[in-house]
């Protein structure tokens, strides 16, 4: 199986908790090549692959390399995706940042999950799992590039890649997982202790997610034995996030 974005916080432990299960898994990665070839090592000698996902010829290319590699791609996990860090309202948001944003988080899905189904098509079978945001849920103030993206992944493309997979593969399926505020290197410096008890205030758990957390559920809607007459589903792994304040300041 294939698992993008494997060099991030939750790709790493998605490809970790697959290979418990005794896939074989190959690691993707776009800039964090040392910690995809460290998480290669750790599950005895992965293969890896780097690729740009918003460039159509390097998601081919990784197809291609995976499938080599593999002999077959029966899963693919599309955990990657880029958040902008900088808090911008919309009235103040670039073109460039939002053309960049939805290109680098949904597109690059269009492209994985294109390239995923073909492979389908050739086998008859297969399980897609994408990894959206809570900002896709709930909207997110400052981000609404990075929402609208996440949002376009959780909905339209999840509900109409459900549908057209089972053209190719009767018993194929595509879900999705959408975590709120996880430990990862994208959140560093951002779920300390007094910020994660301002971000708590609308969950139901005043905590935030391990990596893990999302991990576990990617497995299970992954695994056919799990989830065989699961699709078109997503699970939000957010401590009960909603869109009010549930606690007191």
């Amino acid at each position: 199986m294939l698992v993008t974005g494997a060099s991030g916080g939750i790709g790493a432990a998605c490809a970790r908790a697959l290979a418990l299960e005794e896939a074989r898994v190959f690691v993707h990665h776009h800039r964090g090549e040392e910690r995809a070839r460290a998480l290669a090592e750790e599950l005895n000698g992965a293969p890896t692959g780097r690729a740009d996902l918003t460039a159509e010829a390097e998601v081919e290319r990784l197809f291609d390399q995976a499938r080599a590699a593999l002999g077959s791609i029966d899963v693919c996990v599309a955990v990657h995706g880029v958040w902008p860090r900088e808090d911008v309202p919309v009235w103040d948001l670039p073109l460039e940042r939002w053309e960049r944003t939805v290109r680098e988080n949904l597109t690059s899905t269009f492209l994985v999950a294109r390239a995923y189904l073909r492979e389908v098509e050739r086998s008859g079978h297969g399980s897609l799992v994408l990894v959206g945001s809570t900002a896709g849920v709930f909207g997110e103030a400052g981000h609404a590039d990075y929402a609208a993206a996440k949002s376009a992944l959780l909905g339209g493309l999840l509900l109409s890649l459900k549908n057209e997979i089972v053209r190719i593969a009767p018993l194929g399926r595509v879900n999705a997982v959408a975590p709120g505020w996880t430990e990862s290197p994208m959140t560093r410096g951002l779920v300390d202790p007094e910020r994660v008890a301002s971000i708590s205030r609308t969950m139901a758990l005043r905590k935030v997610a391990r990596p893990e957390d999302v991990a576990r559920q990617v497995v299970v809607l992954a695994s056919d034995e799990l989830s065989g007459h699961v699709t078109g589903q997503v699970v939000v792994v957010a401590g009960g996030m909603e869109g009010r304040t549930l606690h007191d300041p």
